[in-house]
């Protein structure tokens, strides 16, 4: 997941106040009306004491310390496997993921991408409807102990299923979520890990 939060925001034409988010490679404005940034634009990025300035001169109040955050973020983006938080050594495996580069990611990030659902520290799969969704509760006996499950699902327009049935199905497995992050252009991702006992 990127960064989001809400601020004052100085433009060429005016002010405005709205939610900004780092939905990498772009930042979003969405306030009056929304404005999009990315690439060549986020180049001159820059932290001025408690705003986040760009090089065409907007600037978004967000407190010093997160000024400078954000400027780290948008200058040094994490890749999909570091948001995902792939270790060297961990077991990982996907059903039904449409994504020709993750098995290539995985295993560049020192993953170990296997197809024997067992023992695994992370599970892709891919669910779009509530009959995927259904099937969580299947899933669990291929996890280790500490293993997380990613459900894959289309965002946007685009999507079949919200973000809160994903949740539901989930919670009714025995899973808690802890983790969301933008998998791709097109997909979103969730992380869910077994309840630890109180």
């Amino acid at each position: 997941m990127g960064k989001e939060a809400q601020v004052a925001a100085t433009f060429a034409d005016g002010t405005d106040e709205g939610r900004l988010q780092l939905e990498p490679p772009r930042l979003v404005f969405r306030g009056a009306g929304r404005r999009v940034w990315e690439e060549e634009a986020l180049a001159g990025v820059r932290a001025d004491g408690a705003d986040l300035v760009l090089a065409d001169g907007a600037r978004f109040t967000l407190g010093e310390r997160a000024a400078a955050s954000w400027v780290q973020a948008i200058l040094n983006p994490k890749g999909r496997m570091e948001k995902i938080g792939v270790k060297p050594g961990m077991r990982a495996a996907a059903i039904g993921v449409a994504d020709a580069a993750l098995t290539a990611e995985l295993a560049a990030a020192g993953a170990a991408p296997v197809t024997e659902l067992a023992g695994l520290d992370l599970l892709f799969y891919a669910a779009d409807s509530a009959d995927e969704l259904s099937r969580i509760g299947d899933l669990l006996p291929a996890l280790a102990e500490r293993g997380a499950l990613w459900v894959v699902s289309r965002k946007g327009r685009a999507a079949t299923v919200r973000d809160v049935e994903v949740m539901a199905a989930a919670k009714a497995a025995g899973l808690v979520d802890n983790k969301v992050v933008s998998f791709s252009d097109t997909h979103t991702a969730l992380r869910f890990v077994r309840r630890r006992p109180a």
